[in-house]
C-alpha cells in the first residue's frame, strides 16, 4: 500500500507546484517533459495516499483545492529545510562540528559568554551552539561524560581523569559577605565558626547528576538555604536571607555601594584556581580539533577575555 511518505517526495512537490503555476495538467507535463498520463497517474497516487483531492478538475483549469494549497505551502517549507540541511552537511564537511556544547559554571560571567556567542554567530557557522548551566562538580562531570565539548570555570586537580586538556582562567578570591541589616554585620571580627553556625548559610546546589556532590564553606549543623546559581546566591545575601562566601569580583560593586559588608572570619579565606577545559581526541594537536572548538580556544587565549569571564572588566 502506497503511503504518504512514499509519494511526498521533493520531485512530487515540485510537480504539483508546476501544475498550479501552469494551470493545467497538459501544460505542466510539457514543462517538465513528462507524458500527461504519467503525470495524472502520479497525482492520483498522491491523492489516494493522502485520501484528499488536491485539484478541482470540474473546470477547464486545474485549480488547487484548499487541501492542495495547504500541501504546497507546507511543501515549500519542507523543500527549504531540505536545501538548508544539504547546505549544513556541505559546510560541516569543512570541519565545523554539527553541535558544540559549553558547560558554564555559575561563577562565570554570563554577559561575557553572551558577547562571545554573538561574535561566534556573526561568523554564520553551521554549528549549533548549546549552553549548559552547571555548578561545582557538575561542570567537570558534564565535560568528562561527553555532555559538553568545552567547560568554563572548572576546578581541577592533578587527580582529574586523563583525556581532558585544561588551561587556567585565573584565580578567584572569595570574601565572606553579609547584608548591612543582617545580625552578623554588627558583631566584632573575626567571626568564629561557633557564631557562624547560628545563622543560615546560602549555598549553591551541586549540579552533578551521579557521584559525590561538593559543598563549599558550610558548617556541620548549620541551616542552609540552597539555590541553583551564583546570581541567586548573591540576591539572597543582599536580602539578608543568609550568609556565605562570594567571589570578590561579584561582590565588590555591592560592597562599594554599601549593600554588602565584608566580614573577617577565623577560617581561612577561600581562593580557587578556575580553569577552562576540553576533551582531547587522543592528542592535543590542532588538526584533531573541530573549527568551533578552535575558535573558542582562540578567544580564551586572550587575557582580557579570561578576566572578563571571571567578572573582571
Amino acid at each position: 500500500m502506497t503511503t504518504a511518505r512514499d509519494v511526498l517526495t521533493p520531485a512530487a512537490l515540485a510537480m504539483l507546484q508546476t501544475i498550479a503555476d501552469t494551470g493545467s495538467f497538459a501544460a505542466a507535463a510539457r514543462a517538465i517533459n513528462m507524458v500527461p498520463s504519467a503525470l495524472t497517474y502520479r497525482v492520483r497516487q498522491m491523492e489516494d495516499a493522502l485520501d484528499v483531492l488536491l485539484f478541482d478538475r470540474s473546470a477547464r483549469q486545474a485549480r488547487l483545492t484548499d487541501a492542495g494549497a495547504e500541501l504546497l505551502r507546507e511543501g515549500a517549507i519542507l523543500l527549504a529545510e531540505i536545501d538548508a540541511v544539504a547546505n549544513r552537511v556541505q559546510r560541516v564537511a569543512t570541519g565545523w562540528e554539527p553541535q558544540f556544547t559549553i558547560a558554564i559554571d555559575s561563577i562565570i560571567d554570563r554577559a561575557t559568554v553572551m558577547e562571545l556567542c554573538q561574535v561566534f554567530f556573526s561568523l554564520n557557522p553551521p554549528t549549533r551552539l548549546k549552553l549548559r548551566a552547571e555548578t561545582l562538580s557538575g561542570t567537570l562531570a558534564a565535560l568528562s561524560c561527553g555532555q559538553a565539548d568545552l567547560a568554563l570555570g572548572v576546578v581541577m586537580d592533578d587527580n582529574t581523569k586523563t583525556g581532558l586538556q585544561r588551561e587556567p582562567l585565573g584565580t578567584v578570591d572569595f570574601v565572606f559577605a553579609v547584608a548591612p541589616h543582617h545580625p552578623l554585620a554588627r558583631l566584632p571580627e573575626p567571626l568564629s565558626d561557633s557564631v557562624l553556625r547560628q545563622h543560615r548559610a546560602v549555598a549553591i546546589a551541586d549540579s552533578i547528576q551521579h557521584g559525590a556532590s561538593v559543598s563549599i564553606g558550610l558548617l556541620t549543623g548549620q541551616d542552609v538555604f540552597t539555590v541553583d546559581n551564583m546570581t541567586t546566591k548573591l540576591d539572597a545575601q543582599l536580602r539578608g536571607l543568609g550568609i556565605g562566601f562570594l567571589p570578590l569580583c561579584l561582590a565588590q560593586a555591592h560592597v562599594d555601594s554599601g549593600r554588602l559588608i565584608i566580614k573577617q572570619v577565623e577560617r581561612t579565606q577561600q581562593q580557587i584556581q578556575s580553569n577552562y577545559a576540553w576533551r582531547s581526541r587522543g592528542n592535543s594537536e590542532k588538526s584533531n580539533q573541530g573549527r568551533a572548538l578552535q575558535w573558542w580556544l582562540a578567544q580564551l587565549r586572550s587575557p582580557v577575555t579570561r578576566a572578563a569571564l571571571l567578572g573582571r572588566r
